[in-house]
């Protein structure tokens, strides 16, 4: 999102703008995930590479996320190389993997790698809480400390739980 923010506040993407409100609700067509546990193989890279082309239709880049990047193939990294090598000037690829070390040199050597670590717990407290109040929940910050401690650092985690536990026992927890 920040690197297609068309009015960033300080490096970091606005959430007004029509990209960025266009990835938040998930209808960014330059925006593409791809799910590498289930494409792994040689051909979804090749007809990867096929597409890369393809400008972007309203942002400045078209953004290829490979999740799981470390379930690729050999035939399939060795199809992404060149790629990585000469991307077209729109195109941007994140590798997003819990596994870095099962990603072959080759690859990692035409990369620059991010380290994210776990959301703090009182982050995680002040999102739910806004979360909550966005959306018109009643819940008590102890509440929110259980879902959050639960979540181990996990935004998404805790969000779903979040869900769960409205779900289960109503709007008021």
């Amino acid at each position: 999102k920040a690197a297609n923010c068309t009015v960033p506040q300080e490096g970091e993407p606005d959430n007004r703008c029509s990209v960025c409100v266009s990835i938040n609700e998930s209808r960014a067509l330059d925006l593409i995930e791809i799910d590498a546990a289930s494409n792994r193989g040689i051909d979804d890279i090749r007809n990867l590479r096929d597409k890369v082309h393809f400008v972007p239709s309203e942002a400045q880049y078209k953004v290829y996320i490979i999740d799981e990047a470390h379930m690729l193939t050999e035939p399939a990294f060795n199809a992404l190389l060149k790629t990585l090598e000469e991307p077209p000037k729109h195109a941007v690829f994140v590798l997003a993997t819990t596994e870095s070390n099962k990603i072959p040199l080759t690859i990692v050597s035409r990369c620059q790698r991010f380290d994210f670590r776990r959301v703090p717990l009182e982050t995680m407290e002040e999102r739910l809480s806004k979360l909550c109040e966005d959306e018109s929940i009643e819940a008590s910050s102890g509440s929110l400390k259980l879902i959050a401690r639960a979540s181990y650092g996990s935004l998404r985690d805790a969000e779903n739980l979040l869900e769960q536990a409205l779900v289960s026992y109503g709007s008021s927890l």
